[in-house]
């Protein structure tokens, strides 16, 4: 057989096994790469490249070895689910950067971390700080986990004592210029009421890339041709429906909180929402 085909049928069968091994591994080891993990990797694709390319090597034992190394971190993965030494032993422990605000030295040089990477990790995080930096780990992955101190969190729906609805997420009702019924009828919609949003747009079902509707009822279109715009509402209706919906927002922040003081606040505020729009109505339509 000439030597250039039996290199292309060697790379060609080897990578398919290649591939069956990645996809057999899992998703974890492509979002959490243990340096265990990383050294086999390097191993299984240097025996894949002479496999593919030593024409004068055995495949069975080329083989051989390949499944050996790509079992390893099968063994490995079930020692560890039953043993915390094992685990230890072989992802390693995460190193504490940053405790009650104050920087370890000490830690930091362990691991061989400068400040710069330290602060650049930081303000990969969002904090251009040192001193809004309450807790920070190395993790065993290389990445760093921050915890901001309270005074440096952004409020949430949590610490504001409200009670709000789940949202659920946007269904894709249209995809590549078809209808998907399924998600349509998890929506709660039906083809009538998708043809009509589409008509009242002048858009055609053909024309549309992408469609989605979220739980309030909206539909986003994003098209084809990127030169054709969707209408959009005018501006004096865009600031009509948007005084309504924070009007809303406060009656509803009113019913939910248990807060007394926010609650008389949110429903003085949706009062004086309320007269607002009532005399700026006539002229936003």
């Amino acid at each position: 057989m000439n030597d250039v085909v039996q290199i292309a049928l060697r790379a060609f069968f080897a990578l398919v096994v290649l591939f069956a091994i990645t996809r057999f591994t899992g998703k974890k080891q492509l979002a959490q790469l243990t340096f265990f993990e990383y050294i086999v990797g390097i191993t299984i694709g240097d025996i894949t490249a002479v496999i593919a390319t030593d024409i004068e090597n055995n495949l069975v034992h080329g083989y051989t070895s390949l499944l050996v190394f790509a079992a390893i971190p099968f063994l490995i993965d079930y020692l560890s689910l039953k043993s915390k030494f094992v685990r230890q032993l072989f992802e390693g422990k995460g190193t504490v950067l940053i405790k009650n605000g104050k920087i370890l030295e000490d830690n930091l040089k362990k691991e061989h971390i400068n400040t710069d990477e330290l602060m650049a990790q930081l303000r990969l995080k969002g904090m251009f700080r040192a001193a809004d930096a309450e807790f920070a780990m190395l993790e065993t992955n290389g990445q760093i986990s921050v915890m901001p101190k309270k005074s440096s969190q952004p409020a949430t729906i949590k610490d504001l004592q409200l009670n709000l609805p789940a949202e659920a997420e946007p269904e894709t009702v249209i995809m590549d210029g078809e209808i998907m019924l399924d998600p349509l009828r998890a929506s709660g919609r039906n083809t009538q009421w998708l043809h009509t949003e589409l008509k009242k747009t002048g858009v055609k079902l053909e024309n549309v890339f992408i469609g989605q509707v979220d739980d309030k009822g909206v539909l986003y279109l994003d098209l084809y041709n990127d030169q054709l715009q969707v209408p959009q509402p005018s501006q004096n209706q865009l600031l009509l429906a948007t005084l309504k919906k924070c009007q809303a927002d406060f009656e509803m922040f009113a019913l939910e909180t248990q807060a007394k003081e926010a609650k008389r606040l949110y429903s003085k505020a949706a009062e004086k929402l309320q007269h607002t729009i009532e005399q700026v109505n006539p002229y936003l339509r």
